[in-house]
Order: C-alpha cells, then structure tokens, then sequence
C-alpha cells in the first residue's frame, strides 16, 4: 500500500513541474518580441523615427516605428508613405513591447487638439489653396496622376513632390467628379427630352 502511495505522490509532483515548466516556457515566449509581432523586429534608432516624422509629421510617431521594426530601413518605409500615404497602425502587442511615453503620448493629445477639421464648407481645394491652379490644370490620365514617386536629395524636395503629388491627385480627382457631374445632367437632360 506505501508503494502505490509514493507512486501517486511521484505522478503528481512530475505533472506539477512539467506544468511549471510549461507555463514558464510559455510566458517567457509571450514577451519576446518575435512571438508577440509576428515577425523578428529589425533595429531601431529614435532617430530613424524622427527622420521620417520630420518628412511626415502626419504619420504618428508609433506607426512609424512599427513599419520600420517590419523594414530597418527609412528609404523603405519613406516610399511607402508616398505611394500608400499613410502606414498601418501597429496592433496591440506592440504596445505591451514598446509602451508609449508621456511625451508621446502628450504630442498626439496635441496633434489632434490643434488639427482643424473640415467643415461642411470646406473641400480640398480651398483646404490647400489650389483654387488658382484650377482653370490652369491640365487633363491627366490615371497613369498620370500621383506616379510612382521618385527620391530627392534634400527633405525640402521630398515634401515639394509630395506636396505637388497631393495637388495633381486632388485636381485629377475633382477633373474626374465634374466629368462624372456632366454625364450624369447630359442623361437626365436627354431622357427628359425623350419623354
């Protein structure tokens, strides 16, 4: 009878530790940051992140630091940027790995406090005073309109493409909705002329 005592005593001290050991493993996994993004992060400098804010002060200080754990490199994130114009926000997990500092934290407050929104009023054109450039625009083709972004020296002539980028997209976009405005009045027009 003490031997099937010892026997159950030995089980169960085996499971307790290969349960301590499991759930230890386990915890340790869940903090390292390759299991908890998804990927190996890349490293990182603050200054890589304020270079790229400095170009993209619209972008929030997070994403980009998200993007460029995913690429090390600023020239990468930089042309995602301009081709997608914004990056993807980081998921959950980051924020337990890389939690935000109350400087960060106070800058986004800002950000949006001192962001004007747009009033019913208001449309793109007015918004970035593109209202002389508006009879002299010429018509684009879609191949045409925003491109495939080339890099600049200076971060002066990146925020000019960028800027003329935003401009050519935004006239292109208002040439397409007049066009899509006249056909929609010569078909009403010409239907009610039919009947």
């Amino acid at each position: 009878m003490g031997e099937v005592v010892n026997a159950i005593v030995a089980s169960s001290l085996h499971s307790l530790i290969l349960r301590l050991r499991s759930t230890g493993s386990n915890a340790s996994a869940a903090r390292s940051p390759t299991s908890a993004l998804g990927f190996r992060p890349k490293n990182v400098t603050q200054e890589m992140v304020d270079q790229i804010h400095a170009m993209f002060p619209d972008i929030p200080q997070d994403n980009i630091r998200y993007d460029l754990l995913r690429t090390g490199n600023v020239e990468l994130t930089s042309n995602k940027i301009l081709e997608k114009g914004f990056l993807d926000a980081p998921p959950p997990a980051y924020y337990t790995l890389y939690p935000r500092t109350q400087g960060q934290a106070q800058a986004n407050q800002q950000f949006v406090a001192n962001a004007t929104p747009m009033t019913p009023k208001d449309n793109l054109i007015s918004r970035y005073r593109l209202q002389a450039r508006l009879d002299t625009a010429p018509e684009l083709s879609e191949n045409e309109v925003g491109g495939k972004a080339k890099w600049e020296d200076t971060a002066e002539k990146r925020e000019a493409s960028l800027r003329e980028r935003k401009a050519q997209m935004i006239l292109a976009a208002r040439q397409r909705l007049l066009s899509k405005q006249a056909q929609a009045e010569g078909g009403s027009s010409a239907s009610s002329q039919n009947s």
